[in-house]
């Protein structure tokens, strides 16, 4: 099912790239309530593992930036939280990061899940939405694999009808799915000539501009979180205190070492991180370290500690060495 907006054809758009289109390059975030499959998208688009993704709500921290490039255009993507109604000062903090986002970035991906009903969580971002003028906006309905034609028609129906209620115009309303990899290349595509004219920001290389040592941070609190099930996942924080280059290695055989804490808020807490006799915490270094080693592309060794920082959620003083 293609995106509902007349779009040129390929030929037309190749035809267009000979006669010297410009490049384009500019930022772009995808917003929507917890679990409505950005980060799985922003992976999928990137091709590589940035962003984290866990099945838990609310684990995106950081502004994760995944950097698409192509031949006519660079797109870097900003992962931002999900926006929610705050109930603690990280909550708050975390708000305010989103809409500091949308007001800098140069085009709004709202990802609306195909087999989810809209909720008050949807019209609440979207109203949000509403209010942020300028920025090119585009609806994507996620997971269509996880829905029959009539359902997906269904919810297209009902997100046009949204944007009609608030005023909220689309540039695009364009289903995919990031798991079966259907239309995400067309999404790419969408984007591109909605960003402003310039070169490349990134070196080709560059997949994030994330410093390493938080992205690692973030794939071993993606493995802790994995098998939490009941405990909050804003109550774990991990911070890599040091990545050193093991001494005395052979230049084809190096090792990093890399030490980290997972700080919990409470000593009771510690228990379910470790698990019994240590298994819990061993599976989560021998999980985290498979990614890093993969994202790193070096051989590591994972030395991870737990640690309880009282109540950090709401200690200004703690976020603060927390990185919040």
């Amino acid at each position: 099912m293609g995106a509902m907006s007349a779009r040129p054809n390929p030929e037309a758009a190749a035809q267009q790239a000979e006669n010297n289109a410009p490049h384009r390059a500019g930022f772009a975030c995808f917003v929507g309530r917890p679990n409505a499959g950005k980060s799985t998208l922003t992976n999928a688009l990137v091709g590589q593992k940035v962003a984290i993704t866990s099945n838990r709500p609310q684990t995106t921290r950081h502004t994760v930036r995944g950097i698409v490039h192509r031949e006519d255009a660079q797109l870097i993507l900003v992962d931002t939280p999900g926006l929610h109604k705050p109930r603690t000062l990280l909550g708050e903090r975390l708000n305010d990061v989103v809409r500091t986002t949308w007001a800098e970035v140069d085009v709004i991906g709202f990802c609306l899940p195909a087999d989810q009903k809209l909720g008050p969580g949807d019209k609440f971002i979207a109203k949000e939405l509403a209010g942020i003028k300028k920025t090119p906006k585009i609806a994507i309905i996620t997971k269509t694999d996880l829905v029959d034609s009539k359902q997906l028609a269904e919810q297209l129906i009902a997100v046009s009808r949204l944007g009609e209620e608030l005023g909220l115009e689309w540039a695009e309303i364009i289903p995919v799915s990031a798991v079966k990899d259907s239309q995400v290349g067309l999404l790419a595509d969408l984007i591109a000539p909605l960003l402003p004219e310039s070169p490349p920001l990134y070196p080709e290389g560059d997949l994030t501009d994330e410093p390493e040592m938080v992205m690692v941070a973030e794939l071993i609190r993606e493995a802790a979180l994995e098998g939490v099930r009941d405990e909050l996942p804003h109550s774990i924080a991990v911070v890599v205190e040091e990545m050193l280059p093991r001494e005395d290695r052979p230049a084809d055989k190096p090792l990093l070492d890399i030490h980290a804490n997972v700080y919990i808020e409470r000593p009771s807490q510690k228990g379910i991180i470790i698990g019994p006799k240590g298994k819990r915490l061993k599976e989560v270094g021998t999980k985290s370290r498979k990614h890093i080693e993969a994202l790193l592309g070096t051989p590591v060794f994972l030395d991870l500690h737990v640690k309880v920082a009282k109540d950090w959620q709401r200690d200004p003083k703690q976020l603060r060495k927390l990185g919040f």
